[in-house]
């Protein structure tokens, strides 16, 4: 929002929220009828029916740009502005569609309204180069001084500070405006459609074609990684004058009053306004080397649908703790069609950068899902993609990987010369687990899957006194042999406390009394079965104020939300314990816990 909102700041259909998309329906529907009536090829108005099919093309087109953008930023190399994103800033600018909503608007408007638009013939030659010459000259001309005009105090301060609002921009920063700005650019970018309209030069080329290089030289200017190579300049002169670089854009949004040019630098040269910097930020971008990371947290994808909660996927998605949506359901086929490329072919990809003062840290994941996971014919696969993606990371000198699946003994044992760290957090999820348990707690009911960290948490309360009791005769043997901690079956279910993993049912959790708080120490949040109890997060902290560049959830977690593994291999690396934790080993976990809390990491005290 601008620092002083003028009038027609909003869209007029933001109070639709995701349902703004119906405003298109009635002329969509109008398309359909028309095609349905006609009669005879020669008679079909080909702009009318083919608004629809270049809007979802626009959508993807912009969408592809924003998925490679962030992982070319995540990497590192060539990157213009080296400052974080946050969550404030990903809000502001998950409206990228609005303009999409409105060119569409607009189009069918002008094809009802202007007789000539619903005759447009593929391709004309002469409309094609009115249309660049129009750009090139008045569009071009005109731009510059709207742009700098929006820098006024008056202006900026209630329109123009909403899109500068973002110092690092990313594809979708391009078309981040207010809706009365969005008005000025598409009156002053339809003359050219409008002249070659009226002149009958027009065609369906121009017309789909000319809002297409808008959309990509948009895109290209905002992406914050520079790839326009110095060679191209220098061997063609001119084009310095005549397009333009991601570092040249970037710098208005960095130095705010130098490069009001929209795609020619040309008019900036003339009036004075260009940045004096432009080149040797242009040369240094590219300059700029992929970044070695000190953390590499290794993941997984947990559902076909969580491909689309990637940070590199749908932003506003990332954004947002994972829960099922219609949106995503919507989108089935694409879910299932990439968790079977992923099956064929997937290889461990970057999703994620951030920084914890000195310390850089990666996300890197593994296209693997967890039913996968449980697949025995699937465990030699998976284990090589760990196995290669913890071997990429000892050779770019990583300090610590984070294990996923708690089998990294094995990768020790094959490699007993990796530097690299392994941890997959164990310690750290058990001291989570123990100080979510209330004070003064003396009994808690223990269900759920045994593992080590399980064992870890049974044999950690027997040592603070606290009974616990469990639902199964089966899983008190085990226990009782495993941790030598005395373990009762519970009969009254009195426990106000649960602690619980994989494999606890909603008929289970029908049995607690009223109020009582579940505290998971599974990867996977039980499902909420009761309204009268109440639901911890999964082993997790919220991250300090210094960590920076965390603008995506966690899967299920709110937001700067870590989970514990991811932490853990936080605090390994800064105060530099050269340990392993993972196989069977784990980690102190008072001394872990301690680290945590001088670090800045706090406990989440949101149940859900």
């Amino acid at each position: 929002m601008a620092t002083k909102p003028g009038l027609l700041t909003n869209w007029p259909w933001q109070p639709l929220g995701c349902f703004k998309y119906i405003i298109l329906a009635p002329w969509a529907m109008h398309s359909l009828y028309s095609l349905a009536i006609t009669r005879g090829k020669n008679e079909l108005d080909y702009l009318n029916l083919l608004i629809l099919p270049f809007l979802l093309s626009r959508a993807l087109h912009n969408q592809i740009w924003i998925s490679f953008s962030r992982h070319r930023t995540a990497k590192g190399n060539n990157k213009i502005v080296d400052r974080a994103i946050e969550f404030e800033q990903v809000d502001r600018e998950s409206n990228w569609d609005d303009q999409i909503l409105l060119s569409g608007l607009t189009s069918y408007i002008i094809n009802h309204t202007v007789s000539m638009a619903s005759s447009l013939p593929a391709w004309r030659i002469d409309g094609v180069i009115i249309m660049a010459l129009l750009h090139a000259g008045p569009v071009e001309y005109l731009y510059y001084w709207l742009h700098r005009a929006l820098h006024n105090h008056y202006l900026y301060s209630r329109y123009h500070s909403h899109h500068h609002s973002s110092i690092v921009t990313e594809p979708i920063t391009s078309v981040i405006h207010p809706f009365a700005e969005h008005i000025a650019y598409h009156v002053l970018f339809g003359l050219t459609i409008m002249v070659t309209l009226f002149s009958g030069t027009a065609s369906l080329t121009s017309m789909f074609g000319y809002v297409t290089f808008l959309d990509v030289m948009n895109n290209m200017g905002h992406c914050n990684f520079e790839f326009m190579p110095t060679w191209l300049f220098s061997t063609f002169p001119p084009l310095k004058y005549l397009i333009y670089t991601p570092s040249f854009h970037s710098l208005h949004h960095t130095q705010f009053r130098t490069n009001y040019s929209l795609f020619m630098p040309f008019y900036d040269y003339i009036h004075g306004t260009m940045d004096e910097s432009t080149d040797a930020l242009h040369e240094s971008s590219l300059e700029r080397r992929q970044e070695s990371p000190d953390v590499v947290h290794l993941t997984h994808l947990t559902t076909p649908e969580s491909i689309f909660h990637l940070r590199v996927a749908f932003a506003s998605l990332a954004s947002r703790p994972q829960e099922s949506k219609q949106s995503t359901a919507l989108m089935w086929p694409l879910s299932w069609l990439s968790a079977i490329l992923n099956f064929i072919y997937g290889r461990t990809f970057l999703v994620e950068t951030n920084r914890f003062g000195k310390l850089k840290m990666q996300t890197w994941t593994i296209p693997r899902y967890t039913m996968q996971y449980g697949l025995k014919w699937r465990t030699q696969a998976i284990n090589t993609l760990i196995e290669e993606a913890i071997l990429e990371a000892d050779v770019r000198g990583c300090k610590v990987s984070e294990e996923l699946n708690r089998s990294g003994q094995l990768f020790i044992e094959r490699h007993p010369k990796l530097k690299t760290k392994i941890v997959d957090g164990s310690s750290l999820a058990v001291a989570i687990v123990l100080n979510n348990i209330p004070k003064g707690t003396t009994q808690v009911l223990f269900r759920g899957a045994l593992s080590k960290l399980a064992f870890a948490i049974v044999s950690a309360l027997s040592h603070r006194a606290i009974q616990v009791s469990t639902l199964y005769e089966a899983e008190k043997l085990k226990l009782s042999s495993t941790t030598e901690a005395e373990v009762e079956i519970s009969k009254s279910y009195t426990q106000k406390v649960w602690i619980v993993g994989d494999g606890l049912s909603k008929h289970e959790q029908l049995k607690a009394s009223k109020g009582t708080l579940f505290i998971p120490f599974s990867h996977f949040p039980p499902q909420k079965a009761r309204d009268d109890a109440f639901y911890c997060h999964t082993p997790s902290m919220i991250a300090p104020p210094s960590l920076q560049n965390l603008h995506s959830c966690e899967n299920w977690l709110p937001r700067r939300v870590m989970s514990a593994a991811r932490v853990a291999g936080i605090l390994h690396a800064v105060e530099g314990w050269d340990v392993h934790e993972c196989g069977e080993s784990i980690f102190d976990v008072d001394k872990i816990w301690e680290a945590a809390i001088k670090h800045g990491f706090r406990p989440t005290t949101i149940s859900i």
